[in-house]
């Protein structure tokens, strides 16, 4: 079972992926975007850090509302709204238990996923977060590692599509043969989340 203790390392291991690959999430969005998804979801992380270090939610569901409530409040652009609406929507499914299965989480991270899908848009092949999402949530009823071998792969899928949601679908054609710093980022999230696993 997962306790909030194992949730907030989680939130820890993802704002120190996002700091590590916050350079390479730039220049994913250079070509495609406004060149600023590293820098922007760096600073939301670091705040979300800091405020479960001085806060400490009893419950998994308010470690991932306190964290998407601070995403909203910091990040800037399309980034702030989207991943604080997948982090709150999932607390806000996993409730007031104080400790929740794998399977559990799935199913929360399954109504979040289907938020930031509502919120943006955005459906499979649309090369956004979601391509890396949807599979890495189908994907972890099998195994956590299952889930980060899927959002990776999700990610690296959209190098070959067209943008058509985002920033990136203004560019039409110009957007193919760049990876979605989006997916790339989302894929931090279950990246971060089978390294806590495996602790």
């Amino acid at each position: 079972m997962l306790d909030a203790d194992f949730f907030r390392r989680w939130m820890t291991a993802t704002t120190a992926l996002v700091d590590r690959e916050a350079e390479r999430l730039t220049a994913l969005d250079s070509p495609i975007g406004d060149a600023d998804h590293g820098s922007n979801l760096q600073r939301g992380f670091t705040a979300v850090s800091a405020a479960l270090g001085k806060d400490a939610p009893a419950t998994p569901g308010a470690v991932l509302v306190l964290a998407g409530r601070q995403l909203i409040s910091t990040v800037g652009g399309a980034s702030g709204p989207l991943y604080g609406t997948l982090l709150r929507r999932t607390g806000k499914a996993l409730g007031d238990s104080g400790e929740v299965s794998k399977e559990q989480l799935a199913e929360a991270l399954r109504a979040g996923v289907e938020a930031v899908r509502t919120l943006g848009g955005a459906a499979p092949g649309d090369k956004t977060m979601v391509d890396a999402l949807v599979p890495a949530v189908e994907a972890l009823g099998d195994s956590f590692a299952a889930a980060r071998t899927a959002a990776v792969e999700g990610a690296e899928a959209t190098t070959p599509l067209q943008a058509r949601k985002g920033r990136a679908s203004y560019l039409g054609e110009r957007s193919i043969g760049h990876q979605d710093p989006g997916a790339t980022s989302a894929a931090l999230i279950f990246v971060a989340l089978e390294e806590t696993a495996g602790e």
